[in-house]
């Protein structure tokens, strides 16, 4: 099949959207299909590039300035008279397309795709859209957002929060409407989008996992190199946070909670890896707790590197509320790891309570605490809960991902032509 995917972010980014659309292309190549990705340009000048298997056109674009690129590390605030001043703009901001129509109709003008798959809804979503009905392309759609993700960004809209999620809801659905076909990556995200009787939506929609390569993540011993390198002792108890350093993910709750575990496990650490809008806050909150030695800040960390920085964990916190499903949760499971989360969005079908891990009520810092506890000192429970963790991945390997999704685009290209 020829496959255009379409998305506003991308590797080496490191948000969800971004790492599985990178992975999928990857992988549907790999399968033999031609795959043409349409992205913004991390150059702000249009250009292709034929590396790791699918075609990606780079899309001429800007940086919008109030939100970072997940690319660079975000430099600290400017300072005066000693004081750290607010930050409404960013340096290196998020590119976004500028000129998606016209650049994206030439591109899929000469691709002659048999199917777009849309990642998202912005520009490239928008001329995604006008493409497939113009020119008569089925279309397939994936959220991977809840509103969450956008609006509590944006310290402006705090007032209007609740409206803004309607809106932004509503506008996410407009587009699953639009298409062939639509997936989600779990049941829970489904529900919180899609109406409970489908039949009015009148589009078939499916959760479908986002998946992870298991011949990449899985268990082992941490590479002495990598613990070398960002100065990791193996041996000592540790708990691990990967993903996005933004507020929505609260890990200011796992850090307020860890500090409740030292009294009792004193020779434990933290590791937090990424980068995000909320990353100097948390450096701030963790120095003035005088856990600077306890708390590490690693930064963005990549692959192969990241299978090692979750193996030197002995489990894996978030206290994010706003999970459709989490790459970062299946890959510490793949690893082995066992899981502290809690009970809001999707994260209930990967951490499963007293299975693989504990699930909390979101905001209680005490019940993620004593959880962490109970893993760090508890042998036979962490190693019940790791276990467990990797049969659940076992469900979530990216290859199903892959042989599902050509199954939807056959049926999406079928029902497309007989109507």
């Amino acid at each position: 099949m020829r496959i255009a995917i379409t998305s506003d972010t991308y590797y080496p980014m490191t948000n969800g959207v971004a790492v599985f659309t990178h992975n999928l292309a990857k992988g549907l190549a790999a399968r033999g299909h031609e795959v043409l990705v349409l992205v913004p340009s991390f150059r702000r000048r249009k250009y292709v590039s034929r590396k790791d298997g699918p075609t990606v056109f780079y899309l001429s674009s800007k940086r919008f300035p109030f939100y970072p690129d997940q690319i660079h590390k975000i430099p600290e605030r400017k300072k005066f008279l000693g004081v750290k001043l607010p930050r409404f703009r960013y340096k290196n901001g998020i590119w976004m397309a500028t000129n998606a129509w016209s650049e994206m109709k030439k591109a899929l003008d000469e691709f002659q795709p048999d199917v777009i798959h849309m990642q998202m809804v912005g520009p490239t979503g928008v001329a995604a859209v006008h493409y497939a009905r113009k020119n008569n392309v089925p279309l397939v759609s994936t959220g991977h957002t809840y509103p969450d993700n956008y609006t509590s960004q944006f310290k402006l809209l705090k007032p209007i929060k609740k409206p803004a999620d309607a809106a932004v809801r509503a506008y996410m659905a407009s587009f699953m409407k639009k298409s062939a076909y639509a997936t989600m990556p779990t049941e829970m995200a489904i529900a919180d989008l899609v109406p409970k009787n489908r039949k009015k939506f009148q589009v078939p929609v499916e959760a479908l996992s986002n998946g992870v390569d298991l011949s990449e993540f899985k268990p082992g011993k941490p590479a002495e190199a990598v613990l070398s390198k960002y100065k990791i002792d193996a041996k000592k108890p540790r708990v691990v946070y990967v993903g996005r350093v933004d507020p929505e993910k609260s890990i200011g709750n796992v850090i307020k909670a860890f500090s409740l575990v030292l009294p009792k496990v004193p020779e434990a650490e933290m590791l937090v890896v990424g980068e995000g809008i909320d990353k100097i806050n948390l450096e701030s909150l963790v120095a003035d707790m005088g856990l600077s030695k306890k708390i590490r800040f690693l930064g963005k960390i990549m692959l192969p590197d990241l299978v090692e920085i979750y193996r030197c964990g002995t489990l894996f916190a978030t206290a994010s509320e706003t999970e459709t499903q989490g790459i970062v949760l299946i890959e510490a499971a793949a690893v082995g790891l066992p899981l502290v989360a809690v009970d809001a969005g999707a994260v209930g079908e990967l951490c499963q309570n007293r299975k693989n891990g504990a699930l909390c009520q979101p905001g209680d810092v005490t019940g993620i605490s004593r959880a962490m506890v109970k893993i760090l000192t508890d042998k036979k429970i962490a190693k019940e809960y790791s276990k467990a963790s990797i049969e659940i991945a076992k469900k979530h390997d990216i290859n199903h991902t892959l042989k599902r999704f050509e199954e939807i685009y056959r049926t999406a290209i079928e029902t497309f032509n007989k109507a």
